[in-house]
């Protein structure tokens, strides 16, 4: 009986400690209830305030600095910067300094093992900051990374944003911006276009190619000076034709489009001065050899009339 005492004692003892310890706890929430609801407000005007901050920061560094690409980097990573310290703040109002110590000393700790496991993330994020300073291309450029080939649209901590010419926006990681080669296609604005035109064996080639290149010319869009010549070359002898290659240039921002119309403008004045001449432009030859005892070719043609409907 004795024992049975001593457990119902124990248990009580055990309820009273419970229940002490809530009410403390209760207490003690209460009385940093106003702390907490402080917290909350600085939390909320440190946004609102973060916004105004990276506005009046945005427009303070566009005065001196006309690349957007860039002024929106720095606005982003100030606006960041302000959050994350009204964040900190906000938790030591609350009473909760600790937490916010501790979270910064954890980070310390871990940064080893975080940076193995985010290595991708801060990879990229810290390529970014580098091409927002240093970087192959501007906002609209035309470029290819590896086989991706569009227009620049933005640059954010993790990623570069191209359109493609189909249509489809794709997020390249800034590391393989900084590690890969870039093709800008348009940061000086000279572009060189070629295709090939086939004439006759029999034509005169110095002709043929003293009348195209004068008429590449005097085409509307191509442009020639010292470093940019317009030429006419001879590629390679076909089965029925001897290949032309004509090579120009073409001054341009809008790649995609203005450049294929010049090209498709050139290609049709070069085919009429090329008739204009007397020069040919054969179809391809078809050679047909007869084996064995074959001595000729057996040719059917099936004539169906047309079924009235």
């Amino acid at each position: 009986m004795i024992v049975s005492l001593n457990n119902v004692q124990q248990s009580d003892e055990s309820i009273i400690t419970l229940k002490e310890s809530l009410v403390t706890y209760w207490n003690e929430f209460i009385q940093s209830v106003p702390n907490i609801i402080l917290a909350i407000v600085i939390v909320v005007i440190g946004f609102l305030l973060s916004q105004f901050i990276s506005r009046l920061f945005k427009k303070a560094i566009s005065i001196r600095a006309s690349d957007p690409l860039m002024i929106n980097f720095l606005t982003k990573a100030v606006k960041f910067c302000v959050v994350l310290l009204v964040i900190m703040f906000a938790l030591k109002i609350a009473g909760l300094g600790g937490v916010a110590a501790g979270v910064l000393t954890a980070a310390g700790a871990s940064a080893v093992v975080i940076g193995f496991a985010f290595r991708d993330i801060g990879e990229n994020f810290i390529s970014g900051i580098i091409l927002s300073f240093n970087r192959p291309f501007d906002v609209n450029d035309t470029v290819k990374v590896d086989d991706i080939f569009g227009k620049v649209k933005a640059l954010e901590f993790r990623y570069t944003k191209l359109k493609t010419f189909d249509g489809r926006d794709v997020y390249i990681p800034n590391s393989d911006i900084i590690k890969k080669a870039v093709y800008n296609y348009t940061e000086d604005g000279f572009f060189r276009l070629d295709f090939i035109v086939g004439i006759d064996y029999e034509d005169d080639i110095e002709l043929a190619k003293t009348v195209i290149v004068e008429t590449v010319r005097n085409s509307e869009g191509v442009i020639e000076d010292e470093e940019h010549e317009c030429f006419v070359a001879v590629d390679s002898l076909g089965v029925s034709t001897v290949n032309l290659k004509v090579l120009f240039w073409t001054l341009t921002k809008e790649y995609r489009k203005r450049a294929l119309d010049v090209r498709s403008d050139v290609i049709r004045n070069v085919k009429n001065v090329i008739i204009e001449n007397g020069l040919n432009m054969p179809a391809d030859i078809t050679e047909i050899k007869l084996y064995g005892s074959q001595t000729s070719i057996p040719v059917t043609v099936n004539h169906e009339p047309k079924k009235e409907s």
